[in-house]
């Protein structure tokens, strides 16, 4: 999701490998080993959680996580737990990484010190203040000044145990006063509305002779306004610390007024101080992108470009091809290119010539496709986002089992436990692969179109390079499918969400065993059992050390690299596509046109409240969306509501007006909405994402939808009193299931553009290779022996093309962030007052006429 900033779009994204902990304190008893798992969140927002680590005080995780960033946010945390044998979970330590800091992270392994969790530094939102100066002269002719504070609001403030019930203590603080005050308590929201205004006296000294409003600059430095937020609802601890600021009275100026929006800061010494390594470690790996995205106009000359690398003669000299050869890595080029090519649906050609160009330059038949191209990354990430469903329908099910049954399956005799048995653990083994190499070899009519045509290309291509080999055909395929998709999918399942987690150690050694065999059956190697370095494995292979095994490969990789269209057939048996537990409830749309609700717990209530909502364990197959009232009985029969994937007309937003609750959404059918809260902004994402692809085909989806709740006799959104009113706002994501659809081509250009702008000095030294290729005809230089320049005038003509464009967005990109500062205003609603801008708005206002914002 992208926010707008004045005709750009702004997307945020985040890829984090979450390693290991180390250092952990001890449990405080006779066993001091702890069960701990790792959170990811932003700001106070969980979005993800690790597995728990049993007994351990250096855990290792290994897990991946990304998402898109649907929101602004101040930090990202990460916060280590512990879960204790009463099934309580208390913090242990935090990282909290600023958002303007993750740059100095990206792509790096670190390791952050463990920082103390302390409701005093557990802060977020912002708060909406004005302060006035005004003279005042008292009954007796004296002159005194007073200070009226005025709290209006506050925005997005932590939710403590599902419940905030906020209120603000207003102090005016000096070195012998500290006058305080408080608001009223504001019930059951997050986003209170206080609108209250205190006053405070100000004494001046008998010689003050200045005019009217001129605050003297000795009394300011002595004073300033403190507003403190706190949670009033806990009445066993007493009231909690949500937030506060610091406002000196100096900023009140000349004008004597400052109206601004503040972020909410810890409190002063919150923390108490830790020493070094007293709470561990965590070892993070961190990229956050910020794609800055431009309308598509401004990209036409770099895309076109791009676009046409398919036809370029030769295709080493066109700007796709090129990036590949600046870039430090071939997979920063390869992911945007692919996605690029994907939407505007050029990737067969794009893939065929560099494939093509790739053949013809190796000499032997048995290292095609080994190393890291730019074809082989290419490949990779159409496999990724053309496949995912693929390998969801194919393997996850037997996947499933595999980690939930936890039979053993260790054969090497060095690893075995006393209490297992060889040949049984074996006989589980065998019969794992076989189940998972049978349901690879009959999926090939499911294999997407997109991957049989390039498939198709690589065979026609290497059969054509080598016709004296009879099998090229067929390993120039399985180095993909098997090598590149099946075999690190079944290794490492939750890097293809088949999983949500990393297996534990017993599942991921079974995982291990079986992805090595099926590797080896797909190679069609001559002699298979030399390929494994282990003797046991290679005693094991003889189980498949069968013709049938061989022909399944082979009549495998001919269905799926032949061309044509195949149509795909229909699924018999669900595919579970996601589950979780989220809050529910719906209203219904009866015969006589009436609306009433539909309330679990509150039968015959006439109004929403938060125990209108139940939780339930929520299920979305390619067949139907249920929920159930727990997970256990997910897996039965029992669903609470079926509701068939051809009877979702819509699934959208619901704007937090409707329930004064976060992260909701609606899953629209002909005769009722389901609304649904989920756990945080990423997960409702997810939820709403992943609905929305599943009935995008639906004949009867609707056009337009109401963002808001039908509440009190009115759509809260139109304020239409027909509650069978049509939608006032057109629906998202109403046209047809498409890959293409998924991608935004302007984002994956802008990318493309900061690789070429990150790498420009490579581009003026191929430009430099070029020019020496042309006039020395002789040994190639060492500086240029890294590219692969096989035309050097066609290369260079693309190449000055490239830099034009380059050149001209980047002056686009100086040019707005120069307006951007002009135009920023530092205490507005959008850019509140921080720890770091505080000293942007001094000067701003310094640099204008006014004070006031």
């Amino acid at each position: 999701m992208a926010v707008e900033e004045e005709g750009l779009r702004v997307f945020q994204s985040v890829k984090i490998k979450i390693g290991e902990a180390k250092n952990i304190p001890p449990y405080p008893g006779p066993n001091k080993m702890r069960d701990c798992y790792c959170t990811v969140n932003l700001d106070q927002e969980e979005v993800f959680r690790t597995k728990i680590i049993e007994k351990s005080l250096c855990p290792f995780y290994g897990e991946d996580f990304s998402c898109e960033i649907p929101r602004n946010f101040l930090h990202l945390s990460f916060y280590i737990f512990d879960r204790d044998v009463f099934r309580r979970d208390s913090s242990i330590g935090k990282v909290a990484v600023k958002k303007e800091d993750l740059q100095k992270y990206h792509g790096k392994d670190t390791w952050f010190q463990l920082q103390p969790v302390s409701a005093d530094s557990e802060v977020q939102g912002k708060v909406h203040l004005e302060l006035r100066l005004s003279e005042v002269i008292t009954d007796s002719g004296v002159v005194c000044h007073k200070l009226a504070t005025r709290v209006s609001e506050c925005q997005g403030l932590p939710i403590v145990n599902g419940q905030c019930d906020p209120y603000a203590a207003v102090c005016l603080m000096g070195p012998s006063r500290s006058d305080a005050k408080k608001t009223k308590v504001k019930r059951k929201t997050n986003n209170p509305q206080f609108d209250e205004v205190f006053y405070f006296e100000i004494n001046r000294p008998l010689s003050y002779t200045k005019r009217q409003f001129d605050v003297e600059e000795e009394d300011v430095d002595k004073l300033a306004i403190r507003v403190d937020l706190w949670n009033g609802s806990n009445l066993k601890f007493g009231d909690e610390f949500l937030g506060g600021v610091r406002v000196p009275l100096k900023v009140l100026g000349q004008a004597g007024v400052h109206d601004a929006w503040y972020f909410l800061q810890p409190r002063e010494n919150g923390n108490k101080s830790v020493k070094a390594d007293e709470l561990g470690s965590l070892r993070l790996n961190i990229v956050y992108t910020e794609d800055h995205v431009f309308p598509s106009e401004r990209y036409s000359p770099l895309t076109d470009l791009l676009l046409q690398s398919a036809h370029v003669e030769p295709v080493s000299a066109s700007a796709a091809h090129i990036l590949g050869e600046v870039c430090r890595e071939k997979q920063e080029a390869a992911v945007p290119l692919v996605r690029l090519f994907l939407h505007y649906g050029k990737i067969v050609p794009f893939v065929s010539a560099i494939a093509n160009a790739e053949i013809n330059r190796t000499q032997d038949p048995n290292t095609i496709f080994r190393g890291n191209s730019l074809t082989s990354k290419c490949i990779d990430e159409t496999m990724k986002l053309a496949g995912m469903h693929y390998l969801q329908v194919t393997l996850k099910p037997i996947i499933d089992e595999i980690c939930t049954e936890h039979k053993p399956c260790e054969i090497d005799p060095v690893k075995l436990k006393e209490s297992e048995n060889l040949e049984t653990n074996r006989e589980n083994l065998r019969q794992y692969v076989d189940r998972i190499f049978n349901v690879i070899t009959t999926s090939g009519v499911r294999c997407p179109t997109v991957m049989c045509d390039i498939f198709f290309s690589l065979r026609e291509s290497a059969a054509t390079r080598f016709q004296v080999d009879q099998d090229v055909r067929y390993t120039a395929v399985s180095s993909f499918i098997f090598l590149r998709f099946f075999a690190p999918a079944i290794l490492s399942p939750n890097l293809f969400q088949l999983r949500p987690h990393h297996p534990d150690p017993c599942t991921s050694r079974t995982l291990t065993l079986i992805s090595k065999t099926i590797q080896t059956l797909g190679s069609l190697a001559k002699s298979k059992s030399a390929n494994f370095k282990e003797s046991y494995m290679a005693a094991f292979y003889d189980y498949f050390n069968e013709q049938k095994y061989a022909d399944s490969v082979k009549n495998f990789l001919d269905l799926i690299s032949s061309s044509g269209r195949w149509d795909q057939k229909s699924i018999e048996t669900p595919i579970m596509l996601k589950e979780g537990s989220v809050k529910l409830t719906f209203k219904r749309v009866d015969g006589k046109g009436s609306c009433r609700f539909m309330i679990k717990r509150a039968q015959g209530r006439n109004r929403f409240g938060m125990k209108n909502f139940k939780k339930r364990w929520f299920r979305l197959t390619n067949h139907e969306f249920t929920y159930h009232k727990t997970k256990g009985n997910s897996k039965g029969e029992g669903a609470l509501c079926r509701i068939p994937i051809e009877n979702i007309l819509a699934v959208e937003r619901l704007e937090e007006e409707s329930f004064k609750m976060k992260n909701m959404f609606q899953v629209i059918q002909p005769e009722r909405a389901l609304y649904i809260q989920a756990n945080n902004c990423v997960e409702a994402r997810d939820w709403i994402d992943i609905l929305t692809k599943v009935s995008q085909c639906n004949r009867k989806r609707l056009s337009t939808y109401h963002p808001s709740a039908y509440l009190n006799g009115h759509w809260l959104c139109c304020k239409q009193s027909i509650d069978s009113a049509p939608g006032c706002t057109p629906c998202t994501g109403g046209l047809p299931a498409n890959i293409q659809l998924d991608i935004d081509g302007d984002r994956e250009t802008e990318r493309i553009f900061s690789l070429f702008s990150t790498y420009m000095s490579k581009l003026v030294k191929m430009q430099e290779a070029c020019g020496s290729k042309s006039v020395y005809d002789g040994p190639e230089q060492e500086e240029y022996s890294t590219f692969v320049i096989d035309d050097p005038q066609e290369t260079y003509k693309i190449l000055k093309q490239i830099v034009s464009a380059v050149q001209t967005l980047e002056q686009q990109h100086a040019q707005y962030k120069r307006d951007k500062f002009r135009k920023t205003k530092y205490g507005s609603q959008e850019h509140p007052i921080g720890d770091k801008s505080f000293q942007c708005y001094i000067r701003q206002q310094s640099e204008s006429s006014t004070y006031s914002i």
